[in-house]
């Protein structure tokens, strides 16, 4: 029980501010590069199986750093490392802008998307240690500023690109994350810092074994897999498959990855309203089949007619991604089931993501064009559909009793 709500803002605005700001920061390394990788490769020379890589980081590094985390958090403090991880995330995004080959490139984004990793896991405890009573509506407020920082960044990479330099549209990003630090400098330093004492709960013992057992478990992790899986492609490929196979400019495919990255926006703020008050999961794995159905079709069959449309739809299939992050608290009975099942599903859905860009960049280079790669998505959102049904059902985690 967290108690009566009380305002918002009372005594914890900087936590809220800090909140939002490291959101915002959560996928801006990741969709900064993409739109403008063919103006990288003037200048370095990147092989189809390096921007494979590149594309391969964002989820690797949070599965790897999904799992590493919980142990700095007792080493260091749920705070401290908060900074050290913004730090470094403002170095990383700094050096990729001043990188100088392909090594470098790879290095530097080892480093923003390990600190975005430990983000990912510190986020959910911050809501919980600062807003006990707020928890669904700052969650809202962080899964909105991660859509915006997801469709933001390749909506200007080209337009900065062209008056700056490519080096400067991605390296900008460094005074971004540098200010989200401040906020929580001036909570570590305060002498009256809220919830100081009330640390994230570790998942209770035999919480993995009982999590690892659970078809719901592996369900959310089908779901989560999904819609990573296929987001994570896109931002790796998608401004290119575009040039390709609809014609349109470098500009205009950075533009349609922001609206891709867009549709997250609306998809983060009803889809856990849908899930959790009125328990339509079926509804809305529903929409996101169909919507990666259409859109896929669309990209395969009509490509340079209302290519917007086509984008659209592929972007709309993966609410799955707040749906499984919903699905987590629905479907546990316990905050220690909460926690062991969202380090499950997310060091589980991410480690698998993380081939979607290398393999499709291999099925590209393999085939000469786009029409394998695209039935292979199309193909790949078939789990989905059944672990939606098994997710659908009313039933916790805790229910998989020990061995």
């Amino acid at each position: 029980m967290t108690g009566a709500a009380r305002p918002l803002w009372a005594g914890r605005a900087l936590a809220l501010i800090g909140i939002a700001l490291v959101a915002f920061n959560l996928r801006t390394g990741v969709a900064s590069l993409s739109p403008i990788i063919v103006r990288v490769e003037h200048e370095i020379a990147l092989a189809p199986v390096v921007v494979g890589l590149l594309g391969m980081l964002p989820p690797l590094c949070f599965a790897v750093f999904g799992i590493a985390t919980p142990p700095l958090v007792k080493r260091f403090g749920l705070e401290p490392l908060l900074v050290g991880a913004l730090i470094a995330l403002t170095a990383g995004l700094a050096w990729r802008g001043l990188a100088d080959s392909a090594l470098a490139l790879v290095a530097a984004g080892a480093v923003i998307f390990a600190t975005t990793g430990i983000g990912n896991v510190l986020l959910p405890p911050l809501v919980k240690r600062y807003f006990p009573d707020r928890i669904g509506l700052v969650t809202t407020i962080y899964v909105t500023a991660m859509s915006i920082s997801t469709f933001v960044p390749p909506l200007v990479a080209v337009p900065v690109a062209d008056a700056a330099g490519w080096r400067v549209s991605i390296g900008a990003w460094a005074l971004v994350a540098v200010v989200s630090v401040v906020p929580w400098i001036a909570l570590l330093v305060h002498p009256k810092r809220d919830a100081r004492d009330a640390l994230p709960e570790e998942p209770a013992a035999g919480g993995l074994g009982r999590v690892v057992r659970s078809p719901v478990a592996w369900a959310l992790a089908v779901i989560f897999i999904v819609s990573s899986f296929n987001a994570y492609s896109a931002f790796a490929w998608l401004p290119r498959v575009l040039v390709d196979i609809a014609g349109v400019t470098p500009a205009q495919a950075g533009a349609l990855l922001s609206l891709y990255a867009a549709m997250g926006l609306p998809a983060g703020i009803v889809v856990p309203i849908v899930a959790a008050r009125y328990g339509r999961v079926r509804l809305l794995v529903a929409v996101s089949m169909a919507a990666f159905v259409l859109g896929y079709l669309g990209l395969l069959l009509a490509p340079e007619t209302a290519t917007w449309l086509w984008v659209a739809l592929a972007g709309i299939g993966p609410l799955m991604f707040p749906l499984a992050l919903v699905l987590i608290n629905l479907r546990s009975r316990t905050h220690a089931g909460a926690v062991a099942l969202s380090g499950f599903v997310q060091s589980i859905g991410y480690l698998v993501a993380a081939a979607g860009p290398l393999l499709v960049g291999f099925v590209h280079a393999t085939t000469g064009d786009w029409t394998v790669p695209i039935i292979l998505l199309l193909l790949s959102i078939v789990p989905g559909a059944i672990a939606g049904v098994v997710a659908a059902k009313p039933r916790y985690v805790e229910d998989a009793g020990p061995r």
